[in-house]
């Protein structure tokens, strides 16, 4: 008992927030919920004996190779659900797995070849891939999770699957986009070609009738399977060509944004009537099976808004059929732009979407020195997203992330000379407006361990078991003497006290998590931003110092507010009606409640 204080300390916190769990983890609206994201080969290993995914031969066989950051490292199933309690007293109460679907197992040009360890290169759509454990494994992981009043949440993919398709006129990866207008779906080769597809109406006119005039996929290429893998893929459905855009290369601009193949990936065809049937059935049938909690959609930004509009109402009925009335749904919208997120709330109807607005607006502020306004600009176009500021508060916000790198890179890169201290508070800083302004909190693996990495990628994906990758075990991490060379799982890290600490407060506090929010203070350089946060009756009161300098200054109030309870920090009273004096230290905060 006297060894892990921490743990009690969590454990403790845990405790006192059971009235946001009591309920019961099905009755949760998604704004309760502190969602932690991870990638399951870079968690824990917990099955040594998986870790080739059953394949024999080198790491271009088999995919694994625990020295290469770009080759599966071991993490599983079994090691995820080993580690709950550690989830558990972190605060945790969704855990947002990235796709856990079986993958092909390398991919890429012969040297420069990788591993579909991240899971977004599928061949089966309906499994775990063998690396990760056996689908028995996995609903022994979602029945652990339940048991404990956490949800479970699924990364899927609809837009691409794993390349397998060739075109016949360029090599891997080499096949420049061709366009609609410049290559049309009546002729073969361009406008001046042989004619095929008689009477196709074009890919917006989806209906059965239509796409069933389409096939010959020679338009723009000529796409063909190698042999031996004619049947690679499952559902098998998949393994049709006529079900791929077939055009090349996206330049993620423009149309091609929407059409082209992804990194080499083969592009689903989403206007097709029998793409859309398909990606509900697979994707319904991971609800029905397993009774999972909501989906992270990745790229929907590179699906037409049409087959969200399908997609979408089909899985949230499927899960209330399950029994699961607030089945979370967001997409993934990579763009910091509020108007551009807001509109795949509107046109594609997403209930909501990751919060590249937030994430932006956060790391300029805390890592790089922006103005407190900054943030006040990002909070007002809350109106934008369908459903307006009360749907904010279901955007997942997050600090950083697998593909675009962590929270304590983005410190480092802009603090080349900050001091251990100075890095610790900007993470503290970040974590505790992640925390406590609106929004579902995501924690990526690792933060709370102070994981910084070297950029984005493979430089942002290292495991929380011992790693053997070199340019992860040099890593110099935040709050800790620690190294990524060996397992990172104390729970006395001051980066999982705080997070785990504010995590409670959290789910005590309901104005925390349905509160709306108005903005009290902000300014054109770093130092105070505050905000109340109300609900109902409650009414709390947060103030930030984003400035590496105490602070002391005002912040205007309701008039009527004469005295504060401190929740988190000093909390003083009002010391004249409507102006509220607060004294901070660099990067502090302060929660308090109106009395």
């Amino acid at each position: 008992m006297r060894a892990c204080p921490a743990r009690l300390a969590a454990l403790l916190g845990l405790l006192l927030a059971m009235p946001a769990l009591a309920a019961g983890h099905r009755e949760r609206l998604p704004e309760d919920e502190i969602i932690y994201f991870l990638l399951p080969d870079r968690f824990e290993n917990g099955d040594p004996s998986n870790d080739r995914g059953g394949r024999s031969g080198g790491r271009l066989e088999t995919g694994f190779d625990p020295t290469h950051k770009g080759f599966y490292l071991g993490g599983d199933l079994a090691g995820l659900t080993k580690r709950l309690d550690y989830l558990q007293g972190l605060g945790v109460t969704a855990i947002w797995l990235g796709p856990i679907y079986a993958n092909k197992p390398v991919q890429g040009p012969p040297g420069a070849e990788s591993a579909g360890y991240h899971g977004y290169w599928i061949l089966d759509f309906t499994r775990p891939d063998p690396h990760f454990g056996t689908e028995a494994e996995f609903a022994a992981f979602v029945k652990a999770a339940h048991a404990r009043g956490l949800k479970v949440y699924l990364d899927i993919i609809t837009n691409h699957s794993a390349d397998v398709i060739r075109y016949r006129e360029c090599s891997f990866a080499a096949c420049t986009y061709r366009s609609r207008a410049d290559y049309p779906y009546g002729r073969r080769g361009g406008p001046g070609g042989e004619a095929i597809n008689p009477g196709f109406l074009g890919d917006q006119v989806m209906t059965a009738e239509s796409f069933a005039r389409l096939t010959d996929m020679r338009f723009a290429y000529e796409p063909f399977v190698p042999p031996g893998e004619e049947r690679a893929k499952v559902p098998d459905w998949l393994n049709d060509i006529r079900f791929y855009h077939n055009r090349g290369e996206t330049s993620f601009r423009g149309e091609d944004s929407r059409f082209g193949d992804f990194a080499g990936l083969d592009d689903l065809f989403t206007e097709h009537p029998r793409v859309v049937e398909g990606m509900i059935e697979i994707f319904g049938g991971w609800i029905d099976r397993h009774g999972v909690d909501g989906f992270r959609i990745d790229t929907a930004r590179h699906v037409n808004p049409e087959f969200w509009q399908a997609f979408v109402p089909a899985m949230l009925a499927r899960a209330r059929a399950r029994g699961i009335p607030n089945f979370h749904i967001f997409g993934e919208v990579y763009d910091p732009d509020p108007g551009m997120l807001a509109r795949f709330t509107h046109v594609d109807r997403f209930p909501a979407v990751l919060d590249f607005g937030f994430q932006a607006a956060v790391a300029d502020v805390v890592a790089r020195g922006a103005p407190t306004d900054r943030l006040d600009a990002l909070f007002a176009k809350d109106v934008l997203y369908a459903g307006g500021e009360a749907a904010a508060l279901r955007l997942p916000t997050f600090l950083g992330n697998h593909d675009m790198g962590r929270i304590g890179h983005m410190i480092d890169a802009a603090n080349p000379q900050a001091s251990e201290a100075e890095r610790l508070g900007r993470a503290r800083l970040a974590h505790a407006l992640l925390l406590l302004l609106r929004g579902v909190p995501t924690l990526y693996s690792g933060d709370e361990q102070g994981f910084a990495g070297d950029g984005g990628d493979q430089d942002a994906r290292q495991p929380l078991f011992a790693s053997q990758v070199a340019s992860y075990a040099d890593d110099r991490l935040i709050g800790t003497k620690a190294t990524v060379a060996e397992a990172n799982f104390d729970t006395g890290h001051p980066l999982y006290r705080h997070i785990a600490g504010l995590a409670a407060l959290r789910q005590r506090e309901v104005a925390l998590r349905r509160g709306s929010q108005a903005i009290l203070a902000s300014g054109p350089a770093p130092g105070l931003f505050a905000v109340e946060r109300r609900h109902g009756a409650d009414r709390l009161l947060l103030a930030f110092n984003t400035s590496d300098r105490p602070i002391a200054a005002r912040a205007a109030v309701d008039p009527a507010i004469a005295r504060l309870e401190p929740l988190d920090g000093p909390c003083p009273a009002p010391d004249a009606p409507g102006s509220w004096r607060v004294a901070l230290p660099p990067f502090g905060h302060m929660v308090c409640r109106v009395r």
